[in-house]
């Protein structure tokens, strides 16, 4: 009868279905979540702008990615960076072992609102997963930008421009470094050539994105 009451206290509600779990999401959602990873997440992987995928964005990824991000879940965030490092071990070559992880980053505002980067707590699973070195300050955000749904595709990039800045990790950064760009979605990529061109300004290479959903329009 202890066991039994001690394994009730302990349990939690899933956070995307709200079922009764021990572990962080039930198994329905972890099975569901399965069934949105790509068969092969190397299929956009090619210049000039190299993208490594997870999943495709719909379904439970879906909607893991918005209970993460606006119903306060950060764990999930991180969870689904450990799916993300898993496939990358799978798939990555012995070149690309040597990069530096960097989160694409919030503006300060929209940060203090949701209270968390998810870009970050997934680059974080999948550092810890990976091994690979996190520099969660690699980017810093100084345009506060409007959401990128809610503007069209020539919008985005001037949405866009000038968004970044180098953060503090690479104040003097290391001739030979290779950043890997890690983020939540990926859509039209407005996003991510804006850092890569504040990195290249500043003679850092950038490998390409790894992102844990790729949309349709993709």
């Amino acid at each position: 009868m202890f066991k039994n009451l001690l394994n009730l206290l302990l349990q939690n509600n899933c956070p995307i279905c709200q079922h009764s779990t021990q572990n962080q999401i039930c198994q329905y959602c972890a099975k569901q979540l399965q069934s949105c990873q790509l068969q092969n997440p190397k299929a956009l992987w090619k210049k000039p702008l190299p993208v490594f995928a997870w999943g495709s964005y719909g379904g439970t990824l879906k909607r893991a990615i918005a209970v993460m991000k606006y119903e306060n879940h950060p764990e999930i965030g991180r969870l689904l960076g450990q799916y993300l490092g898993e496939i990358w071990l799978l798939n990555c070559t012995s070149e690309n072992k040597k990069s530096v992880i960097v989160p694409i980053p919030l503006h300060s505002k929209k940060l203090k609102e949701r209270g968390f980067n998810q870009a970050e707590l997934i680059a974080r699973g999948f550092c810890e997963t990976t091994g690979l070195k996190l520099k969660a300050k690699g980017l810093t955000r100084i345009k506060d930008t409007k959401a990128q749904f809610s503007v069209s595709g020539t919008e985005r990039e001037q949405n866009l421009a000038d968004a970044f800045a180098l953060g503090s990790d690479f104040k003097r950064p290391h001739p030979d470094t290779q950043v890997l760009l890690v983020d939540d979605i990926y859509t039209t990529g407005a996003t991510v050539k804006s850092a890569i061109h504040t990195l290249n300004q500043n003679n850092i290479n950038v490998l390409g994105v790894a992102t844990i959903a790729v949309t349709a329009k993709t």
